[in-house]
């Protein structure tokens, strides 16, 4: 199987802000609806997504937004076998940014990904909800 028979679409798109409250209340007032609120320890930022039907940004604070045209930091792509994807992508020629599945404990049950370079410095996120 190839990566095609794997990736279902586009999981969401990832914002890094100074100020999460400006950015949620930006969102909200386009017509998003907040789906989800967190704190990744790991990196000790606020993290929220932001949902309007099928589009989901994921924002978090992390005090380094360039804030610049073109500064969204990367796109996520949700998987339905993160491991399968990850032995493809292992395989090809691809400039990856972690050597390994990570894990993050978002949503009900977390999620698995991992990233890689694309061929204009952006980052693809490949993602699997548990």
């Amino acid at each position: 199987m190839e990566i095609y028979d794997y990736i279902t679409g586009l999981q969401h798109i990832g914002i890094p802000t100074n100020d999460i409250e400006a950015t949620k209340a930006f969102y909200l007032s386009l017509g998003f609806e907040l789906a989800f609120e967190t704190l990744n320890e790991a990196a000790d930022e606020k993290v929220s997504f932001l949902k309007n039907h099928n589009v989901i940004i994921e924002t978090y604070e992390n005090k380094k937004a360039c804030k610049i045209n073109g500064a969204i930091d990367h796109i996520c792509l949700n998987v339905t076998d993160i491991e399968k994807v990850f032995k493809i992508i292992i395989k090809g020629n691809y400039e990856m940014l972690n050597n390994e599945i990570l894990y993050l404990p978002f949503w009900e049950k977390g999620v698995r990904f991992f990233t890689i370079l694309g061929p204009n410095k952006e980052k693809v996120e490949f993602s699997q909800m548990m």
